[in-house]
């Protein structure tokens, strides 16, 4: 039980942006960020190319200058008014996603890079605790040349982590893997992040990423956040039809708000709160559609069916929809060119947003 004479401190965020702002020119790189990172947390800051989530990550280490706003690290102002703190006395770890090694140095001189303030037998220790950290001791006298792509990756991880920094910040660092090797280098490096308890910021363009990687992710685009939580509240409580599509395929039905609901090929939809008249659009997610009875009332013929390994892809031609509803389905499902299939609908899996939203 607390003792209200001796009240807990609360420990600030290892993060805290405060209405940041910044133009290049005429155009407005980033736009009223307010964002909050906790200490040990992963957030993935997700848009497409040009949404500014890189500035974001340039403005935090202190390579960008916010014209507004406040930046905080762990409680502490960097950058405020215009002024800021300089990069290397921020206590921030930066990788981007060419790794920047040095070519001329070692895998160990190259993760010691940052350690020139520590004596000589602490940055070697150090050095040392971190490559056996990412399994790479045994390349540790070996050259950035004669390395995998995923090794480079791991000793640019490793070089990030040897100071110590507060937060950690990734730049699309996956995003010269090829797939196989992708996917196994970023399990690996969640594990390093998470058993050090890194405070650790992940910029992505890619959804499945940034679901797969982070406690909470950050959906950003023209220069703004649009939708902060965790994966599972913007996959399936997005908060536009912007955040809807940016997850996945939608299957979109418009209509005319009338009397509270959306008349759809699917049936009557309500739509609480909407204005009588206004224009809705219904999105679905294709999981939300599942072949049923073939006697069911909303029923579809089958023109296509795609072999994609173990799902397929069914081309639906369904009544009241202009063109093929796509479904993928596990390859055992039956269902060939011609079939005459019925659709069950899970109510849960769709959203309704009003118009106009793009």
């Amino acid at each position: 039980m607390n003792d209200p004479s001796h009240p807990q401190t609360r420990v600030p965020p290892r993060l805290d942006l405060r209405g940041i702002g910044l133009r290049f020119g005429a155009v407005q790189a980033l736009a009223d960020i307010a964002l909050q990172v906790q200490p040990g947390e992963i957030l993935a800051l997700l848009g497409d190319s040009g949404c500014g989530k890189s500035t974001l990550l340039r403005a935090i280490a202190g390579l960008e200058q916010p014209e507004t706003g406040t930046i905080r690290l762990d409680g502490a102002v960097v950058s405020e008014g215009g002024q800021g703190v300089a990069p290397e006395a921020r206590g921030v770890g930066l990788m981007f996603q060419d790794y920047a090694l040095f070519p001329h140095l070692t895998v160990a001189e190259n993760v010691r890079f940052g350690l020139h303030a520590r004596p000589g037998a602490e940055a070697r220790a150090i050095a040392a605790a971190r490559l056996e950290q990412v399994g790479l001791s045994d390349r540790a006298k070996s050259y950035p040349a004669t390395l995998s792509g995923g090794e480079s990756q791991r000793v640019a991880l490793a070089r990030a982590l040897a100071p110590g920094p507060r937060i950690l910040l990734l730049d699309e660092p996956f995003s010269n893997l090829d797939r196989r090797t992708r996917d196994r280098v970023r399990d690996d490096t969640l594990a390093v992040l998470r058993a050090g308890g890194a405070t650790t910021l992940l910029v992505t363009h890619d959804p499945e990423e940034a679901l797969g990687f982070a406690d909470r992710i950050a959906l950003m685009r023209r220069g703004r956040i649009v939708q902060v939580g965790t994966g599972r509240d913007l996959y399936e409580r997005p908060a536009s039809r912007f955040a809807a599509r940016f997850f996945g395929d939608l299957i979109e039905v418009s209509g005319t708000c009338r009397d509270g609901g959306l008349a759809t090929p699917f049936g009557r939809w309500p739509a609480p709160g909407q204005a009588e008249g206004a224009t809705l659009t219904l999105c679905l997610r294709p999981e939300a559609i599942r072949l049923g009875d073939p006697d069911a009332p909303l029923r579809g013929v089958v023109i296509e069916r795609r072999f994609l390994g173990a799902t397929a892809l069914l081309s639906l031609a369904v009544e009241g929809f202009p063109e093929p509803l796509r479904l993928p389905v596990p390859d055992d499902v039956p269902g060939r060119p011609g079939d005459r299939v019925g659709l069950a609908l899970d109510a849960t899996r769709g959203f309704i947003f009003a118009d106009p939203q793009d």
